[in-house]
């Protein structure tokens, strides 16, 4: 079966001005692969017509992407080219299914709760999948994991992406797909990246380590300096977190730093607040109290420029400690502030959930 999508934006915007990622990826969580991706001029009215007089012959399901303020128009619009009335977001004919979906979340969930579903009745089978996250992991090892599973003849699709460093991998399979192949395609994957992975099921990294804290009985505190509070609250957004989350510290001054959490003059000034021996004396600092079970510092520097010392944006130091021990990790991130901040924010969990397993 052929499926197509037609895209309305507004062309002295950028492509990637209709965020239409995530209705494409729930379309691939259904098993439904886009033969063809159409963008197209909003304010053109001859131009989704022309689209959907070629399109509609040649596809079991044309899906129309577009932002809210235009679905009505838009099918009325569909509606007056191909005939027929909308149920909904839905429009179909023994020729073919055309559903209009806006470019956000909704979106998206509509496309999984209606749209696949609507797919399936057509094509007489359901599709599945079971979804792997990972942080960090190299994309050749992603790759070559991928290809392994290809290779292995497992009758399966596996889809990638990557946000802020986290990594979801979905295998996507059909009902009438051996359950033998689909635990070999997940093995296969599994044990390649293991080292990266952190769920077999799509929950963030914060929830991982929340549910980690929760399960071991322990507490954490958190000390920042680059990462703005970031890993504190990708804890703290967990219903119950009160119970695992003793405090947060943001210490990005020099002053913050040797005060709340003792971090020696010495070190500041021969190592720098960006140091290995820095990170690991925020974490010792959060230990000392012994209210919490284990410590996470973060410092760094985000960029878009260096603080003088001639250490390079994207640097980070992370410690992870518990009573036991500390042990400091070392990374040179890339990307813009933003996104250096939200792989380290996402680094520094793993490692926590790391530690405590």
């Amino acid at each position: 079966m052929k499926f197509s999508a037609l895209v309305l934006r507004n062309i002295r915007q950028g492509v990637l001005s209709v965020g239409f990622a995530g209705v494409t990826d729930a379309l691939l969580s259904g098993g439904v692969c886009l033969d063809e991706v159409v963008l197209l001029p909003y304010d053109d009215p001859t131009a989704l017509p022309a689209a959907l007089k070629r399109l509609k012959g040649e596809c079991d399901g044309v899906f129309v992407v577009c932002d809210g303020v235009l679905l009505s128009a838009v099918k009325e619009g569909i509606e007056a080219t191909v005939g027929g009335k909308f149920r909904g977001e839905l429009l179909e004919s023994e020729e073919c299914l055309i559903a209009t979906v806006t470019a956000d979340e909704a979106g998206a969930e509509l496309v999984k709760r209606t749209v696949v579903p609507a797919v399936d009745r057509r094509r007489g089978k359901s599709f599945y999948s079971v979804v792997l996250k990972t942080v960090l992991a190299p994309s050749e090892e992603v790759f070559a994991a991928v290809e392994e599973v290809r290779d292995s003849g497992a009758r399966v699709n596996v889809h990638t992406s990557e946000e802020y460093g986290v990594g979801r991998i979905e295998v996507v399979y059909h009902s009438s797909t051996p359950k033998v192949e689909v635990d070999e395609a997940v093995r296969i994957l599994a044990s390649a990246l293991e080292e990266y992975l952190y769920a077999m099921e799509d929950i963030t990294v914060g929830e991982r380590l929340f549910q980690a804290l929760k399960l071991h009985r322990l507490t954490i505190s958190t000390a920042e300096s680059f990462t703005g509070g970031g890993v504190g609250e990708a804890i703290v957004k967990n219903p119950g977190a009160s119970a695992v989350f003793f405090e947060g510290l943001n210490t990005y001054a020099n002053d913050s730093k040797k005060e709340r959490l003792g971090v020696a003059e010495y070190t500041l000034k021969q190592k720098g607040a960006v140091s290995g021996d820095t990170a690991y004396e925020m974490a010792a600092g959060l230990l000392k109290t012994g209210n919490c079970d284990v410590a996470v510092a973060t410092t760094g520097i985000a960029g878009p420029k260096s603080d003088g010392s001639g250490t390079p944006p994207g640097t980070c130091f992370i410690a992870v400690g518990t009573p036991e021990r500390v042990r400091v990790f070392e990374y040179h991130l890339k990307g813009d502030r933003t996104s250096v901040t939200g792989q380290a924010v996402n680094l520094a969990l793993f490692l926590a959930y790391k530690e405590i397993n």
